[in-house]
């Protein structure tokens, strides 16, 4: 039943990637696989068989022309572009294009966003040269994120009490917007100086030093095979995916091969246990 639901689940993301894609491609927009997602289109030229999700990563320019154009591409779609203004319940600091014919549960992941199959869209933000004031734009970050996710009861384990509170207070959802605001200060308050060179997914799972990107590399990329598509991955990513995995190139244990974020997935009126 777990291998029927992976599968479903990656036929539903790589749809989402293709209008993702599309959008892309008319808007001129730049984009990059990230993560297992261009680990996977060069180890398995698609999916890693077992991971769940897929991910996506933008330069901000790119980032915000895409919420700019988004709506109107979406319309008369069964897709949403989640985003920290589009869904005043979502705490994360990236983007989610949903499809909204699924629902999901996520593991540790309990609150009142919409859910649905997703494909996650990251800004990459210039970081600083000095490891000091790295640690404090990440440390401002991380603080912002806790209270953005307290502020909208962001829990790991469901609460049966949940279902009975009041949807959030107008002063609530203010606060909680003013927290967001203070937070894509923190990530963008370097974007506007010309001397550094680093970008970085500020939201990555990954031990800091490992997803840092150069604009150099960002700047010479090639398409690869994904599945029955094709993704933007930079040239050199033997060096990236070498950062961030070591041999790279080399499978996990199979006790390792697991999914990672979705525990219960329904779609055409069809409920399946990961």
């Amino acid at each position: 039943m777990a291998d029927e639901a992976v599968s479903l689940i990656h036929h539903v993301e790589l749809n989402i990637f293709k209008q993702f894609a599309a959008i892309t491609h008319k808007h001129h927009i730049h984009y990059i696989a990230l993560g297992g997602t261009m680990l996977g289109a060069v180890r398995h030229q698609g999916f890693i068989p077992w991971d769940d999700d897929m991910d996506v990563g933008m330069l901000r320019a790119d980032y915000e022309q895409f919420l700019k154009v988004t709506s109107d591409d979406l319309k008369d779609t069964h897709y949403f572009l989640q985003t920290p203004w589009t869904d005043e319940n979502y705490a994360l600091s990236y983007s989610k294009l949903l499809d909204r014919n699924t629902f999901i549960e996520e593991k540790n992941n309990v609150n009142n966003a919409r859910k649905g199959v997703f494909l996650d869209i990251f800004p990459l933000d210039k970081i600083p040269d000095s490891p000091a004031r790295q640690r404090r734009q990440i440390l401002d970050m991380r603080r912002l994120d806790s209270r953005i996710y307290l502020k909208l009861r962001y829990n790991v384990i469901d609460n049966p009490i949940r279902k009975f509170q009041n949807p959030l207070s107008e002063e609530q959802v203010e606060t909680a917007d003013d927290f967001k605001e203070q937070r894509e200060a923190v990530m963008t308050m370097y974007n506007d100086k010309p001397a550094l060179t680093n970008v970085k997914n500020l939201a990555s799972q990954y031990a800091y030093d490992k997803e840092i990107l150069s604009l150099d590399e960002l700047n010479d990329i090639v398409n690869l095979p994904f599945e029955d598509t094709e993704i933007r991955v930079p040239a050199d990513y033997d060096a990236i995916l070498t950062r961030i995995y070591g041999d790279y190139m080399e499978l996990p244990p199979e006790n390792a091969r697991t999914e990672k974020h979705i525990v219960r997935l329904i779609t055409d009126n069809q409920e399946f246990e990961l």
